[in-house]
């Protein structure tokens, strides 16, 4: 019922929600529509309680990823931006010996993060205002997309990341994987996902914020791309952006997709 398109830059090639919910909108749909939205997209409960096993296998594979840098920094606190039950916060604190915060939207998901003996704040990333605090490690776990300030997020946990030996995780929804796995555009668009990125996208991104890129990981979905990075110096954002043949091959594809059927037969 939210009568929304989805538009995308030519100079780029990020595609986004248009209008995108304002903050107290999306604020709005995390505490009250997100998870039984999600449960009837799916035709199962999944809310709070049911999301945690499936975040525990999640959260034993990407500590196996990020053990070789962990033990590289030695971090001693643990910021999980978008952190949801923070099952991935409980298990990296207990894995590499870590003080844990975690930061979300969702009121319940936030509880059960409390009931796991997390600190932990209800609230976007992009209001999160942790005053002179520091972090050596941050972590932004399949949230990145549902952001409503990319740029500014990222700038923002440069900022929190105490030392030049810090590290910071953030994973994508590649766009391009999802709309090629279904042979759809249109089904590769969610309400929760502002933006869509894809490698060349969220690597600007992260360059301009100043974060040089250690390790890029293919999950076995297929779908999702994990960027294990450390501090940088910003770039300007204009020698950052992806070379204007990798957009235009984009919207060729995109094009393609959107005029063509994948046979099945």
């Amino acid at each position: 019922g939210f009568p929304v398109e989805a538009s995308g830059c030519r100079k780029c090639g990020l595609v986004f929600l248009n209008p995108v919910m304002t903050v107290e909108g999306y604020r709005d749909f995390y505490a009250n529509t997100y998870r039984p939205l999600v449960s009837a997209y799916h035709g199962r409960l999944i809310d709070a309680g049911s999301i945690q096993a499936e975040q525990r296998v999640y959260a034993i594979e990407r500590a196996a990823l990020l053990a070789p840098f962990v033990g590289r920094v030695n971090p001693s606190t643990l910021l999980d931006v978008g952190g949801s039950t923070g099952v991935v916060a409980h298990h990296l604190s207990n894995r590499f010996n870590l003080d844990a915060t975690v930061i979300d939207p969702a009121p319940l998901e936030i509880e059960e993060a409390k009931r796991l003996g997390l600190e932990a704040f209800i609230g976007l990333a992009e209001e999160f205002d942790p005053g002179d605090r520091k972090f050596d490690f941050v972590v932004m776990c399949q949230t990145v997309d549902h952001l409503l300030d990319i740029d500014g997020t990222l700038r923002a946990i440069r900022r929190l990341i105490s030392n030049d030996g810090g590290l910071f995780f953030v994973d994508i929804v590649d766009f391009r994987a999802a709309y090629l796995r279904g042979w759809s555009v249109e089904e590769a668009i969610k309400i929760d996902h502002p933006y869509y990125l894809t490698e060349a996208t969220i690597e600007a991104f992260l360059i301009s914020a100043g974060f040089d890129v250690l390790l890029t990981d293919y999950a076995e979905d297929h779908l999702h791309v994990g960027y294990v990075c450390r501090p940088a110096t910003p770039m300007p954002v204009d020698r950052a952006l992806p070379a204007l043949s990798i957009t235009a091959e984009l919207w060729r594809e995109i094009r393609t997709v959107q005029g063509t059927r994948r046979c099945t037969t």
